[in-house]
């Protein structure tokens, strides 16, 4: 039997550029680390991450059959990640998940080993990098920027400067 892979759990604010990075290391790990997609409520079409889009109802049915590791509910969607990665820890593939901040301290708690990489940037960069999506208000940005969450990750990677820095950075906390 193979030794256990790892859990390395991705976690930041929105704007940090999780996303990006994770996007960057998919490209470059994906011989050793498996990268599931969330499954969310959103709109079918809805390119805004890289996600399986699903109904309210669908989820609900999928969550009381087990099918999901781990689920929680932010900005009005839900979210999940597929019960699969159990497979792939188990056969040895470390698996990287983006999970809210909420939850990233109880799900390295349940998982052996397993690690959280926070990725923020500074409050003005979060705020100019949000207001560029369009997405949302104002107020609505102000209030998802005054959101803290106390979390100790295992590694920072602060995403303010240039990409190749941040990249490096977060490839060398996921092959720690």
């Amino acid at each position: 039997m193979s030794q256990r892979g790892t859990l390395y759990l991705v976690a930041g604010p929105s704007g940090a550029g999780k996303d990006t990075l994770l996007g960057e290391a998919r490209k470059r790990l994906s011989g050793t680390h498996v990268f599931p997609r969330r499954i969310v409520t959103r709109a079918p079409g809805d390119n805004t991450e890289d996600h399986a889009a699903t109904t309210a109802e669908a989820f609900a049915k999928a969550c009381a059959r087990g099918e999901f590791a781990f689920s929680w509910s932010a900005h009005g969607l839900s979210y999940a990640i597929p019960a699969s990665i159990w497979k792939d820890l188990d056969e040895g593939r470390h698996v990287v998940i983006n999970v809210a901040r909420a939850i990233a301290a109880s799900a390295r708690q349940s998982v052996t080993p397993s690690r959280i990489i926070l990725v923020t940037a500074r409050r003005e960069i979060l705020a100019r990098r949000l207001a560029g999506r369009e997405r949302e208000t104002a107020d609505d940005i102000a209030k998802r920027l005054d959101r803290a969450v106390d979390l100790a990750p295992d590694t920072l990677v602060e995403n303010e400067g240039s990409l190749d820095t941040a990249v490096s950075r977060f490839l060398a906390a996921l092959q720690g």
